[in-house]
Protein backbone atom coordinates (compact mmCIF):
# COMPACT_ATOMS: atom_id res chain seq x y z
CA UNK A 1 0.00 0.00 0.00
CA UNK A 2 2.88 2.34 0.68
CA UNK A 3 4.61 1.54 -2.59
CA UNK A 4 4.19 4.13 -5.36
CA UNK A 5 2.12 3.28 -8.36
CA UNK A 6 3.72 2.45 -11.67
CA UNK A 7 4.78 5.52 -13.57
CA UNK A 8 5.29 7.64 -10.54
CA UNK A 9 8.71 9.21 -10.06
CA UNK A 10 9.91 10.58 -6.78
CA UNK A 11 11.01 14.22 -6.69
CA UNK A 12 14.67 14.63 -7.70
CA UNK A 13 15.04 11.00 -8.74
CA UNK A 14 14.76 11.85 -12.39
CA UNK A 15 17.66 14.23 -12.17
CA UNK A 16 19.78 11.66 -10.38
CA UNK A 17 19.11 9.05 -13.00
CA UNK A 18 20.02 11.49 -15.75
CA UNK A 19 23.45 12.31 -14.30
CA UNK A 20 26.20 9.63 -14.81
CA UNK A 21 27.00 7.72 -11.63
CA UNK A 22 30.80 7.66 -12.26
CA UNK A 23 32.59 9.79 -9.74
CA UNK A 24 36.32 10.51 -9.83
CA UNK A 25 38.14 9.09 -6.84
CA UNK A 26 40.28 12.18 -6.65
CA UNK A 27 37.29 14.44 -6.40
CA UNK A 28 35.68 12.15 -3.81
CA UNK A 29 38.86 12.10 -1.70
CA UNK A 30 40.97 15.10 -2.56
CA UNK A 31 43.67 14.07 -0.08
CA UNK A 32 44.15 10.54 -1.54
CA UNK A 33 46.39 11.58 -4.42
CA UNK A 34 48.85 13.31 -2.14
CA UNK A 35 48.82 10.59 0.53
CA UNK A 36 51.40 8.29 -1.06
CA UNK A 37 54.00 10.97 -1.87
CA UNK A 38 53.62 12.30 1.65
CA UNK A 39 54.32 8.88 3.14
CA UNK A 40 57.33 8.41 0.87
CA UNK A 41 58.72 11.80 1.84
CA UNK A 42 58.27 11.02 5.54
CA UNK A 43 59.97 7.65 5.16
CA UNK A 44 62.84 9.20 3.19
CA UNK A 45 63.21 11.87 5.87
CA UNK A 46 63.45 9.24 8.62
CA UNK A 47 66.08 7.33 6.66
CA UNK A 48 68.13 10.47 6.17
CA UNK A 49 67.92 11.23 9.88
CA UNK A 50 69.11 7.72 10.71
CA UNK A 51 72.01 8.05 8.28
CA UNK A 52 72.94 11.47 9.58
CA UNK A 53 72.89 10.26 13.19
CA UNK A 54 76.53 9.63 14.21
CA UNK A 55 77.45 6.13 15.26
CA UNK A 56 78.27 5.71 18.93
CA UNK A 57 81.99 5.55 19.49
CA UNK A 58 83.30 2.30 20.90
CA UNK A 59 84.96 2.97 24.18
CA UNK A 60 88.59 1.90 24.18
CA UNK A 61 89.11 -0.91 26.64
CA UNK A 62 91.39 -0.18 29.56
CA UNK A 63 94.33 -2.46 30.15
CA UNK A 64 94.37 -3.28 33.86
CA UNK A 65 91.84 -2.69 36.66
CA UNK A 66 92.91 -0.95 39.86
CA UNK A 67 90.41 -2.57 42.26
CA UNK A 68 89.48 -6.19 42.90
CA UNK A 69 85.86 -5.57 41.85
CA UNK A 70 85.32 -4.11 38.38
CA UNK A 71 83.18 -4.37 35.23
CA UNK A 72 84.84 -6.98 33.04
CA UNK A 73 83.44 -5.52 29.81
CA UNK A 74 85.39 -2.30 30.38
CA UNK A 75 88.79 -4.02 30.46
CA UNK A 76 90.77 -6.30 28.23
CA UNK A 77 90.86 -9.93 29.22
CA UNK A 78 94.09 -10.51 31.17
CA UNK A 79 96.65 -12.87 29.66
CA UNK A 80 98.78 -15.03 31.97
CA UNK A 81 101.99 -16.97 31.70
CA UNK A 82 101.48 -20.74 31.81
CA UNK A 83 103.18 -21.33 35.15
CA UNK A 84 101.37 -18.36 36.70
CA UNK A 85 97.99 -19.62 35.46
CA UNK A 86 98.53 -23.12 36.88
CA UNK A 87 99.45 -21.57 40.24
CA UNK A 88 96.25 -19.51 40.17
CA UNK A 89 94.15 -22.63 39.51
CA UNK A 90 95.70 -24.31 42.52
CA UNK A 91 94.93 -21.26 44.70
CA UNK A 92 91.34 -21.15 43.44
CA UNK A 93 90.88 -24.75 44.60
CA UNK A 94 92.19 -23.95 48.07
CA UNK A 95 90.03 -20.84 48.47
CA UNK A 96 86.87 -22.53 47.19
CA UNK A 97 87.44 -25.76 49.17
CA UNK A 98 86.78 -27.86 46.05
CA UNK A 99 88.08 -31.33 45.30
CA UNK A 100 91.90 -31.27 45.00
CA UNK A 101 92.02 -34.07 42.39
CA UNK A 102 89.73 -32.41 39.86
CA UNK A 103 90.72 -32.44 36.20
CA UNK A 104 92.48 -29.61 34.35
CA UNK A 105 91.10 -28.73 30.91
CA UNK A 106 92.22 -26.66 27.95
CA UNK A 107 90.14 -24.99 25.23
CA UNK A 108 92.20 -24.54 22.06
CA UNK A 109 90.82 -22.13 19.45
CA UNK A 110 92.26 -22.92 16.02
CA UNK A 111 93.01 -21.02 12.83
CA UNK A 112 92.13 -23.59 10.14
CA UNK A 113 92.60 -21.25 7.14
CA UNK A 114 95.01 -22.10 4.33
CA UNK A 115 95.52 -20.54 0.90
CA UNK A 116 92.47 -18.90 -0.70
CA UNK A 117 89.33 -20.77 0.40
CA UNK A 118 91.09 -23.93 1.50
CA UNK A 119 91.28 -24.90 5.15
CA UNK A 120 92.46 -27.69 7.40
CA UNK A 121 89.85 -30.41 7.76
CA UNK A 122 88.65 -31.20 11.29
CA UNK A 123 90.90 -33.89 12.74
CA UNK A 124 91.42 -36.15 15.72
CA UNK A 125 94.64 -37.52 17.11
CA UNK A 126 96.11 -39.66 19.87
CA UNK A 127 99.23 -38.82 21.82
CA UNK A 128 101.16 -40.37 24.69
CA UNK A 129 101.41 -37.91 27.57
CA UNK A 130 104.63 -37.80 29.59
CA UNK A 131 102.66 -37.96 32.86
CA UNK A 132 99.53 -40.09 33.08
CA UNK A 133 96.73 -38.57 35.13
CA UNK A 134 94.20 -41.40 35.14
CA UNK A 135 94.23 -45.13 35.74
CA UNK A 136 91.75 -45.75 32.93
CA UNK A 137 92.97 -48.11 30.20
CA UNK A 138 91.58 -47.89 26.67
CA UNK A 139 89.76 -50.88 25.20
CA UNK A 140 91.68 -52.06 22.11
CA UNK A 141 90.45 -54.58 19.51
CA UNK A 142 93.00 -56.46 17.39
CA UNK A 143 92.19 -57.88 13.95
CA UNK A 144 94.28 -60.93 13.06
CA UNK A 145 93.69 -64.46 11.78
CA UNK A 146 97.08 -65.78 12.85
CA UNK A 147 96.87 -67.83 16.06
CA UNK A 148 100.36 -66.88 17.21
CA UNK A 149 99.65 -63.14 16.70
CA UNK A 150 96.33 -63.54 18.49
CA UNK A 151 98.06 -65.12 21.47
CA UNK A 152 100.61 -62.30 21.58
CA UNK A 153 97.80 -59.74 21.48
CA UNK A 154 96.00 -61.37 24.42
CA UNK A 155 99.21 -61.49 26.45
CA UNK A 156 99.78 -57.74 25.94
CA UNK A 157 96.32 -56.67 27.05
CA UNK A 158 94.08 -56.70 23.97
CA UNK A 159 90.43 -56.56 25.00
CA UNK A 160 89.13 -58.39 21.90
CA UNK A 161 91.03 -60.46 19.33
CA UNK A 162 89.55 -61.98 16.20
CA UNK A 163 89.25 -62.03 12.44
CA UNK A 164 86.51 -61.72 9.84
CA UNK A 165 83.90 -63.13 12.22
CA UNK A 166 83.98 -59.83 14.19
CA UNK A 167 82.77 -57.74 11.23
CA UNK A 168 79.11 -58.73 11.66
CA UNK A 169 79.11 -57.99 15.39
CA UNK A 170 80.77 -54.59 14.88
CA UNK A 171 78.28 -53.57 12.18
CA UNK A 172 75.40 -54.49 14.52
CA UNK A 173 77.00 -52.58 17.44
CA UNK A 174 77.32 -55.77 19.46
CA UNK A 175 81.06 -55.15 19.85
CA UNK A 176 82.59 -51.71 20.46
CA UNK A 177 86.11 -50.60 21.35
CA UNK A 178 88.03 -47.39 21.90
CA UNK A 179 90.64 -48.26 19.26
CA UNK A 180 90.95 -50.82 16.47
CA UNK A 181 94.32 -52.33 15.47
CA UNK A 182 95.04 -54.67 12.57
CA UNK A 183 97.86 -56.54 10.84
CA UNK A 184 98.42 -55.92 7.09
CA UNK A 185 97.36 -59.44 6.01
CA UNK A 186 93.72 -59.00 7.08
CA UNK A 187 93.13 -55.48 5.76
CA UNK A 188 91.51 -56.47 2.39
CA UNK A 189 88.79 -58.29 4.35
CA UNK A 190 88.00 -55.27 6.58
CA UNK A 191 86.76 -52.98 3.79
CA UNK A 192 83.08 -53.36 4.90
CA UNK A 193 84.05 -51.63 8.19
CA UNK A 194 85.50 -48.51 6.55
CA UNK A 195 82.28 -46.43 6.74
CA UNK A 196 81.38 -47.82 10.15
CA UNK A 197 84.68 -47.12 11.92
CA UNK A 198 85.57 -43.97 9.95
CA UNK A 199 88.43 -42.29 11.83
CA UNK A 200 89.05 -45.38 13.92
CA UNK A 201 89.60 -47.54 10.83
CA UNK A 202 93.15 -49.01 11.04
CA UNK A 203 95.68 -47.02 8.97
CA UNK A 204 99.42 -46.60 8.93
CA UNK A 205 99.00 -42.83 9.33
CA UNK A 206 97.45 -43.39 12.75
CA UNK A 207 99.98 -46.12 13.59
CA UNK A 208 97.08 -48.57 14.03
CA UNK A 209 98.17 -50.82 11.15
CA UNK A 210 101.36 -52.82 11.45
CA UNK A 211 103.05 -56.04 12.44
CA UNK A 212 104.39 -54.96 15.84
CA UNK A 213 101.31 -55.82 17.91
CA UNK A 214 102.90 -55.27 21.37
CA UNK A 215 104.05 -51.76 20.40
CA UNK A 216 100.64 -50.78 19.02
CA UNK A 217 98.85 -52.15 22.07
CA UNK A 218 101.14 -50.31 24.48
CA UNK A 219 100.46 -47.02 22.69
CA UNK A 220 96.69 -47.28 22.24
CA UNK A 221 95.97 -48.68 25.71
CA UNK A 222 97.58 -45.63 27.38
CA UNK A 223 97.25 -42.86 24.76
CA UNK A 224 95.19 -39.69 25.14
CA UNK A 225 92.74 -38.87 22.34
CA UNK A 226 91.39 -35.44 21.37
CA UNK A 227 89.32 -34.16 18.44
CA UNK A 228 88.25 -30.90 16.80
CA UNK A 229 84.72 -29.77 17.72
CA UNK A 230 82.57 -27.17 15.94
CA UNK A 231 85.18 -27.07 13.13
CA UNK A 232 87.74 -24.98 15.06
CA UNK A 233 87.80 -25.81 18.80
CA UNK A 234 89.49 -28.54 20.81
CA UNK A 235 88.29 -29.18 24.36
CA UNK A 236 90.19 -31.82 26.29
CA UNK A 237 91.50 -32.60 29.75
CA UNK A 238 95.23 -32.72 30.25
CA UNK A 239 95.99 -33.44 33.93
CA UNK A 240 94.77 -33.43 37.53
CA UNK A 241 95.05 -30.31 39.64
CA UNK A 242 96.97 -32.08 42.42
CA UNK A 243 99.80 -33.01 40.04
CA UNK A 244 103.06 -31.00 40.19
CA UNK A 245 103.03 -27.84 38.10
CA UNK A 246 105.87 -29.17 35.93
CA UNK A 247 103.85 -32.26 35.01
CA UNK A 248 100.78 -30.20 34.06
CA UNK A 249 102.90 -27.93 31.87
CA UNK A 250 104.63 -30.88 30.19
CA UNK A 251 101.30 -32.53 29.32
CA UNK A 252 99.89 -29.29 27.93
CA UNK A 253 102.92 -28.63 25.72
CA UNK A 254 102.86 -32.21 24.42
CA UNK A 255 99.26 -31.83 23.22
CA UNK A 256 99.86 -28.35 21.76
CA UNK A 257 102.93 -29.51 19.83
CA UNK A 258 100.94 -32.43 18.41
CA UNK A 259 98.13 -30.08 17.33
CA UNK A 260 100.61 -27.82 15.53
CA UNK A 261 101.69 -30.68 13.25
CA UNK A 262 98.34 -30.59 11.42
CA UNK A 263 99.10 -27.28 9.67
CA UNK A 264 102.18 -26.55 7.52
CA UNK A 265 104.77 -24.40 9.24
CA UNK A 266 104.84 -21.85 6.39
CA UNK A 267 101.33 -20.69 7.38
CA UNK A 268 100.23 -18.82 10.50
CA UNK A 269 100.21 -20.98 13.67
CA UNK A 270 97.13 -23.15 13.92
CA UNK A 271 96.68 -22.31 17.63
CA UNK A 272 95.04 -18.87 17.79
CA UNK A 273 93.98 -18.74 21.45
CA UNK A 274 94.44 -21.01 24.46
CA UNK A 275 92.42 -21.11 27.68
CA UNK A 276 93.13 -23.29 30.73
CA UNK A 277 90.71 -24.07 33.56
CA UNK A 278 89.83 -26.67 36.15
CA UNK A 279 86.48 -28.36 36.74
CA UNK A 280 85.31 -25.63 39.15
CA UNK A 281 87.29 -22.53 38.14
CA UNK A 282 87.01 -19.79 35.54
CA UNK A 283 88.99 -19.96 32.32
CA UNK A 284 92.37 -18.19 32.19
CA UNK A 285 93.71 -16.90 28.88
CA UNK A 286 97.32 -18.00 28.29
CA UNK A 287 100.21 -16.21 26.66
CA UNK A 288 101.28 -18.37 23.70
CA UNK A 289 104.91 -17.27 23.88
CA UNK A 290 106.94 -20.25 25.05
CA UNK A 291 104.09 -22.71 24.45
CA UNK A 292 104.01 -23.00 20.67
CA UNK A 293 106.90 -24.89 19.05
CA UNK A 294 109.64 -22.67 17.68
CA UNK A 295 109.67 -22.94 13.88
CA UNK A 296 112.44 -21.30 11.89
CA UNK A 297 111.39 -19.75 8.62
CA UNK A 298 112.80 -21.21 5.41
CA UNK A 299 114.22 -17.81 4.37
CA UNK A 300 116.21 -17.49 7.58
CA UNK A 301 117.63 -20.97 7.08
CA UNK A 302 118.66 -20.13 3.51
CA UNK A 303 120.38 -16.94 4.68
CA UNK A 304 122.23 -18.85 7.39
CA UNK A 305 123.32 -21.51 4.91
CA UNK A 306 124.50 -18.84 2.46
CA UNK A 307 126.49 -17.09 5.21
CA UNK A 308 128.12 -20.40 6.17
CA UNK A 309 129.10 -21.03 2.54
CA UNK A 310 130.62 -17.53 2.24
CA UNK A 311 132.68 -18.14 5.35
CA UNK A 312 133.90 -21.51 4.09
CA UNK A 313 134.97 -20.22 0.65
CA UNK A 314 137.95 -18.11 1.85
CA UNK A 315 139.18 -21.01 3.94
CA UNK A 316 139.05 -23.37 0.98
CA UNK A 317 140.84 -20.83 -1.25
CA UNK A 318 143.64 -20.36 1.29
CA UNK A 319 144.08 -24.13 1.56
CA UNK A 320 144.22 -24.54 -2.21
CA UNK A 321 146.89 -21.80 -2.51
Amino acid sequence: ALAPRCGWVLPGLEQRLAVPAIVCSASARPYAAAAKPAKKDAKRGRQEKVQEKPRPRQRQLMSKPVDDVYLTWLYRRPCYQLEQAVGMLKRFQQLDFTHPKQFVYINVFLDMALQKKKKVDPFSSSVTLPHRFTDEVNKVLVFTENEQEAEVAREHGAAIVGGVELIKWILEDEIQADFYVAVPAIMPKLIPLRNKLRRKYPTTRRNSLGSDIPKMLQFFRECHEYAVEDESIIKTRIARLDMPTEHIIANLKTIIHDICTFKPSNFDPIVRRLVIRSSTSEGLLLDLNGILPQVEKAEEKEEENAADEDQQKPVQESVST
